[in-house]
């Protein structure tokens, strides 16, 4: 039996990277995935945002295929115990109300729902946009790969002509759609008329501008399973709609539909409408169109896996990506409980990764964007060593020093920073000279150095749940990122010390690391009360 050209359950698609022992295609289908989830090691999904988007649909997938989707029958951690057991099931599994869990199961009655290409429901794509918008304005393969240069955007990865455009396969068209749906900008895209209403204004994803956090085991089953979180009791896979599975198509013109579980809130929050153009193969997209999806307002779920910052009017936010911000810089709070009211709210997801494997990485996933623009910056994409354990969460004795060794860490490079501009401002004695070189050259010397710093400390901590000393030394640990500031601020200024008036600049300045150097937990006091000065 012949397999439609843009059918995502069976056509490759999806990059994957094979466990040791193990070989296989370069890409997969969706089938494939799951069929082959323990021998695959990891995906290879080289843009950042597209493999965190990727991660959450697979998610919703998996809860479907083990019926993971409901709390019950039973216990949903002992369910999934035995999953981690047996592997998922390949054949049909049959639940109440018609529905079917399992690999052949689901995708058997829902295959008609993933084609990309398909003339009645193209997978999450509308197709009633190639009426209602402007078909002379569309827009266009380089704005739908964003990677490609389009508008404010620059190219990344390659040149490409708008003359001769390079059409996207079947893989970067489906990746590529889900990044628009998960990290699209906002702002004028193409204009959409329904009835009475005319525009061309879209309301940013729900993903735009944040950082996502992902467990990361050794193979790809034990990476989807860690990653999934319990439903709550009252939640129904029959109301708990992924987009394919909805009957119709939804109404541009109402409210946005609240999610109703896990599954709506990992599928089912786009504020884009897409629908993408077949080239006459049927394997590659000609041309797109982009526009809004709902005329309502935005809904943002409390999404499990981002670290939700507490601002000082008690709303929250999630941490944003930032390319120059390191990921052990948000280790204590993605392994500490929340300690108090201000302190930052832990992925949810955490809460039940470790019940899947004892020792994991955490992989960290964003896009640096323009939240409220559509320029887009960098990708962040980074991963912990394997060094979290379930341990690490429970003993108590491990999570001061956990979050004492980010402050250390945070407390030089902020006092670097001041000792850089002080002797910038008093060697050139003009407050409108920027010290941004300066900066810039103080900053790349000291984050590798501390990282490294934090990683060998972090290491040496004590994880025996019968310990009460975790064996953390707070002055050593003080000393030794004072040192690396100090070395990376004579690096920098060491070119002007050969003048009196720049000697000078540098050594006053230098006070400020090493008066903290002297009495860190001083400092670290200062510090604090100086950050809730500028909140209240």
């Amino acid at each position: 039996m012949s397999t439609p050209a843009s059918n995502l359950i069976d056509q490759p698609w999806i990059p994957v990277a094979w466990a040791d022992g193990h070989s296989g295609p370069a890409e997969v289908g969706l089938r494939g995935l799951f069929l082959h989830a323990r021998e695959i090691r990891t995906l290879l999904v080289a843009e950042a945002p597209a493999h965190s988007a990727l991660l959450r649909l697979l998610y919703a997938l998996t809860a479907r295929i083990t019926a993971l989707d409901e709390a019950g029958p039973g216990s949903w951690g002992d369910r999934r115990e035995e999953i981690l057991e047996q592997g998922l099931c390949e054949q049909s599994i049959e639940l109440p109300e018609g529905r079917k869990a399992g690999i052949e199961g689901y995708f058997g009655q829902w295959s008609h729902r993933f084609d990309l290409f398909d003339r009645d429901r193209p997978w999450l794509q509308d197709p009633r946009l190639p009426e209602q918008c402007d078909s002379s304005s569309t827009a266009g393969v380089h704005k739908l790969v964003m990677s490609r240069a389009a508008g404010n955007n620059l190219s990344w990865f390659g040149h490409w002509s708008h003359d001769h455009p390079v059409l996207p396969n079947l893989s970067q068209a489906a990746l590529s759609l889900l990044t628009w749906h998960y990290w699209g900008a906002p702002g004028a895209l193409s204009r959409r008329a329904v009835g009475q209403v005319s525009h061309h204004y879209a309301k940013a994803s729900p993903l735009r501008a944040a950082l996502s956090y992902h467990p990361q085991c050794d193979n790809l089953l034990l990476t989807l399973l860690a990653g999934l979180t319990p439903p709550d009791g009252d939640v129904s896979r029959q109301t708990d709609l992924c987009p394919w599975e909805v009957e119709g198509l939804p109404d541009p013109l109402g409210p946005m539909p609240q999610p109703q579980g896990p599954c709506s809130r990992l599928t089912a929050c786009s504020q884009h409408a897409l629908y993408l153009v077949p080239a006459q193969d049927g394997k590659h997209t000609a041309d797109a169109y982009i526009t809004w999806a709902h005329d309502a307002e935005r809904i943002r779920p409390q999404d499990d896996y981002l670290i939700w910052d507490i601002g000082k009017d008690g709303e929250t936010s999630p941490r944003l990506a930032r390319s120059s911000r390191s990921l052990w810089r948000d280790i204590d709070a993605l392994l500490l409980k929340q300690l108090d009211d201000s302190s930052p709210i832990q992925p949810k997801v955490m809460d039940h990764a470790f019940d899947v494997s004892e020792y994991l990485r955490i992989r960290a996933l964003g896009f640096e964007q323009d939240a409220s623009q559509a320029a887009n910056h960098q990708y962040v994409d980074s991963v912990t060593p394997v060094l979290l354990s379930k341990v690490e969460q429970d003993v108590v004795s491990a999570e001061r020093p956990v979050r004492q060794l980010r402050e250390l860490g945070e407390l030089f490079a902020g006092r670097l920073e001041q000792a850089t501009k002080e002797a910038w401002l008093k060697y050139t004695d003009d407050k409108k000279n920027d010290p941004g070189a300066w900066l810039d050259a103080v900053t790349a010397r000291y984050w590798p150095a501390a990282e490294d710093e934090f990683w060998s400390r972090f290491r040496q901590l004590t994880r025996s749940q019968d310990a009460v000393d975790s064996g953390f030394d707070f002055e050593a640990g003080g000393r030794a990122f004072g040192r690396h500031a100090l070395e990376a601020y004579e690096a920098v200024t060491s070119s002007v010390t050969r003048t009196p008036r720049g000697a000078k600049a540098v050594t006053r300045a230098k006070a400020i690391i090493l008066a903290a150097l002297k009495d860190p937990h001083k400092a670290m006091e200062q510090s604090k009360t100086n950050r809730a000065a500028k909140k209240s």
